[in-house]
């Protein structure tokens, strides 16, 4: 049973949250401000973590990084912040997804789902595979209907950090630390070229692209 905490100033919503959440057989522990939420993740250490940003003691992306100072626990972002730049911040602070309010509870829970996949297999055997694409990365080897594709080694790691994370919205800033390292932040033309060079060699279709989905003004998501 995967424990979730829920962490949201709203009764409402952690209400409702927790009553779909246990129905699908997961365990339930919540917080309602920020110094509880910490606090609440170090006793009863979660295998994820749903988020408002609007608390009322500490900003949600404080919260954030206090996670990140000792735990690489999948954090989902759920905040009424719609804006674009909010979303970036909290991505970069180091959330893994971001929702916003009103979300639909079917489109949240894949969501979470998709985080606790990710994180369970951290540690399998390193081969991913989508359509007719198989990527071993053990081997840094790619075929395409059993056919090795080429590639460079840029675009290589820029695959191997995109397929680590199914499902999970990685920010441009974050794909660029990554890839490129420190000084390449805000190089977003050379991200797009990669993305479009995998999407070439490696999607049935480049122009609709189904495994290397762009988040408009956030980033990039893989697709399995």
């Amino acid at each position: 049973m995967s424990r979730v905490l829920v962490v949201d100033d709203e009764p409402q919503i952690v209400h409702a949250l927790g009553i779909n959440l246990r129905a699908r057989g997961y365990e339930v522990v919540s917080a309602g401000d920020g110094g509880e939420a910490l606090q609440v993740a170090a006793a009863q250490v979660p295998d994820v973590v749903i988020l408002d940003l609007g608390l009322p003691d500490l900003d949600g992306v404080d919260v954030i990084a206090g996670l990140r100072g000792w735990t690489d626990v999948p954090i989902l972002v759920l905040s009424g912040r719609g804006d674009s730049t909010d979303k970036v911040v909290a991505l970069d602070a180091g959330a893994d997804d971001y929702v916003v309010k009103p979300f639909g509870i079917d489109e949240l829970m894949a969501r979470l789902r998709a985080l606790l996949r990710r994180n369970a297999s951290d540690a399998a055997p390193a081969v991913v595979e989508f359509g007719d694409v198989v990527v071993d990365l053990a081997a840094t080897r790619v075929t395409v209907r059993g056919d090795e594709v080429r590639l460079t080694p840029t675009e290589w790691h820029l695959l191997d950090v995109l397929v680590r994370h199914p499902g999970t919205l990685l920010s441009h800033r974050r794909l660029l630390a990554e890839v490129w390292g420190p000084g390449y932040e805000t190089a977003d033309g050379n991200l797009r070229l990669y993305v479009a060079q995998l999407r070439r060699k490696l999607e049935p279709d480049p122009a609709r692209p189904r495994h290397f989905r762009t988040e408009p003004g956030m980033g990039y998501r893989f697709e399995a």
